[in-house]
C-alpha cells in the first residue's frame, strides 16, 4: 500500500512538471515520451488538429507495448505489472491535466520542471516500477553495465530527441529542452536509491549471525566481518562491513534495529564500486 501511494505522488509530480511547466512552453522531454510529443507535434501540424486535450501520452502508450515484453523478460513480474500500472494511470493523468502554464518564465518553468518531474520519476523507479520508455531500456542496460545509470543512459538517449526538435522547432527550443533533461537526469539518479551505492560499518554487541545471516540470503549480498574490542570499556565488539545499494542498506537499517537496538553504523552513499558488484533493481 505503501509503494502504491508512493507511485501515485510519483506520477502527479511527474506528469504535472511535464503539463504545467513543459508542454505550454513548447518544449520537449527526452526518451520515449520526447519522440511521442514529437509525433503529436507533426500529426498537428501535418493535419491542423485541434485539441483539449494532449493526446502523446496515449501515443507513449502504444510505443511502450514492444517494451513491456522486454521488461517481463530481463527484469521481474513485479517491475512489469507495477510499471503496466504505472504507464496506465500516466496515460490519463497526461491526457486529463490541463495543459496551463502558471510561470512566465522559461528558464524557471524549466528547473522547475526538470526537478519535480525527476524527483517523481526517482520515487517511482525506488517503488520498483517506472514510467516505462527509456527507464527500461536504462534499466536492463545498466544491470549489465555498473558504468551506467538510469540517468546517464537516458542523456544519452536523449541526443537524437533533441537533434531533431532543433531541427525542426529552432535553437531555443533545442536548449531549453536539453537544460531540463539534464536537471531531470541529475534529480533522477539522486532519488533512485537502487542506484546509488552505498557501504556501511556495523558495531554491534550481540546476533551478529542474525546481521549477517540476513545480509547473506535476504539480500543477497557477500560482506567481511571480525571481532574487536571496545576501546570504551573493553567490551567484546562484531565488525561487519559490506557494500549495497541504498535501497537495501535502508532494509539493512530495520533490520539491525530489531537485533540489536544498540548497535552502532557508520555509512556512506554514493561511493565508486569496481568489480563484480551487481546492481538489482
Amino acid at each position: 500500500i505503501k509503494d502504491i501511494i508512493k507511485m501515485l505522488v510519483g506520477l502527479v509530480m511527474f506528469c504535472t512538471a511535464i503539463n504545467v511547466f513543459i508542454v505550454p512552453n513548447s518544449l520537449y522531454n527526452g526518451g520515449v515520451l520526447g519522440l511521442s510529443q514529437l509525433i503529436r507535434s507533426i500529426i498537428i501540424d501535418l493535419f491542423n488538429i485541434n485539441t483539449s486535450f494532449d493526446f502523446s501520452g496515449i501515443i507513449y502508450y502504444l510505443i511502450n507495448i514492444p517494451l513491456f515484453f522486454l521488461a517481463y523478460k530481463n527484469l521481474s513480474k513485479q517491475f512489469f505489472f507495477r510499471t503496466l500500472i504505472v504507464i496506465s494511470i500516466q496515460t490519463i493523468l497526461l491526457t486529463v491535466i490541463p495543459t496551463t502554464s502558471i510561470i512566465s518564465d522559461k528558464l524557471t518553468n524549466v528547473l522547475v520542471g526538470g526537478l519535480l518531474g525527476g524527483a517523481g520519476l526517482g520515487i517511482i523507479l525506488s517503488c520498483g516500477a517506472s514510467t516505462g520508455g527509456s527507464d527500461i531500456i536504462g534499466l536492463v542496460v545498466a544491470k549489465k553495465n555498473n558504468e551506467l545509470s538510469v540517468g546517464k543512459l537516458g542523456l544519452m538517449l536523449n541526443i537524437f530527441i533533441f537533434t531533431i526538435t532543433g531541427l525542426m522547432y529552432g535553437l531555443e527550443t533545442m536548449i531549453y529542452s536539453i537544460i531540463y533533461s539534464f536537471v531531470d537526469s541529475l534529480t533522477i539518479d539522486k532519488m533512485h536509491e537502487q542506484n546509488i551505492c552505498s557501504t556501511a560499518f556495523i558495531f554491534c554487541k550481540k546476533n551478529p549471525k542474525e546481521i549477517n545471516n540476513y545480509i547473506k540470503n535476504e539480500l543477497n549480498r557477500d560482506f567481511t566481518y571480525w571481532d574487536a574490542k571496545g576501546g570504551y570499556d573493553d567490551s567484546r565488539t562484531y565488525i561487519i562491513y559490506t557494500a549495497l545499494t541504498k535501497y537495501e542498506l535502508i532494509k539493512l537499517e530495520r533490520k539491525i534495529k530489531e537485533c540489536d537496538f544498540n548497535a552502532f553504523m557508520i555509512k556512506s552513499d554514493g561511493v565508486g564500486i569496481k568489480g563484480e558488484f551487481e546492481k538489482k533493481f
